[in-house]
């Protein structure tokens, strides 16, 4: 069995010497997509930024990619990262250059310099993320949806084994909001894991995954009570249009 993608297992993080999360202990594996749930302040996106080293873990054991976090040297960060995909929920994206310009500035910072190489990968995660010929577009030109597949083909250019998406959904329309879901599914069904913050708790019946709960300075993993609130959902579903039929 492949060793986890992502280990913590008693961490602690503080955030300007406020505690923000206790004994932290969860796994991230090949392939799977997690929720990470709760209230505004609860350390979701701190979590996200010890993952990828904006954050110093206070203690505990933490390792993301074979990388120690607890110890990590400064100048391994930008190796890290380049093994992982972040989604922000406010885009990010450069304005002063177009779509291609964009990606093309992060390949070239992280190594890429052949021009042909640079072009076809960049048509390749434009199509991937359904943005065929955008790459012309300025950002100012692209609505919200579009401007975070274009984050999100930006998150994928070095084939990431893991991709951490905060609140990728929250300043999108509810149908949007499913496209960019279903998006980043189908990514997660190609290879990566995806690590994903959201408010919005109808996605989680609509695109079941693994579910870790925030509360109280404490992570819970919840996948089983959603599972089976999903589960009586569909089935009041089920016995509304049976009544429906038979009256």
């Amino acid at each position: 069995m492949d060793e986890p993608l992502i280990r913590y297992k008693n961490v602690n993080i503080n955030q300007q010497e406020l505690g923000v999360l206790e004994d932290v202990n969860l796994e991230l594996n090949k392939g799977e997509f997690v929720y990470l749930i709760g209230k505004v302040g609860s350390g979701k996106t701190s979590l996200l930024k010890t993952i990828y080293g904006e954050l110093d873990i206070q203690s505990g054991d933490a390792e993301v990619l074979g990388y120690n976090m607890s110890n990590i040297k400064r100048k391994h960060i930008p190796q890290l990262r380049r093994r992982l995909g972040i989604v922000f929920q406010d885009f990010q994206l450069l304005t002063d250059r177009n779509v291609h310009s964009n990606l093309s500035f992060v390949l070239r910072a992280t190594g890429w310099s052949n021009k042909i190489a640079i072009k076809e990968r960049i048509d390749e995660v434009l199509d991937q993320v359904g943005m065929t010929g955008k790459g012309y577009k300025m950002p100012n030109e692209l609505s919200g949806g579009e401007q975070q597949r274009i984050v999100i083909a930006r998150a994928i250019l070095n084939r990431p084994e893991i991709i951490l998406a905060d609140e990728p959904t929250g300043n999108l329309d509810s149908e949007t909001g499913r496209q960019i879901v279903e998006l980043l599914k189908s990514i997660c069904a190609s290879g990566s894991a995806i690590m994903m913050t959201t408010h919005n708790l109808h996605l989680l019946s609509e695109y079941p995954g693994i579910v870790y709960r925030f509360e109280n300075h404490q992570i819970k993993e919840v996948t089983n009570e959603y599972s089976r609130a999903i589960k009586r959902e569909k089935e009041q579903e089920t016995e509304e249009k049976t009544t429906n039929v038979t009256i």
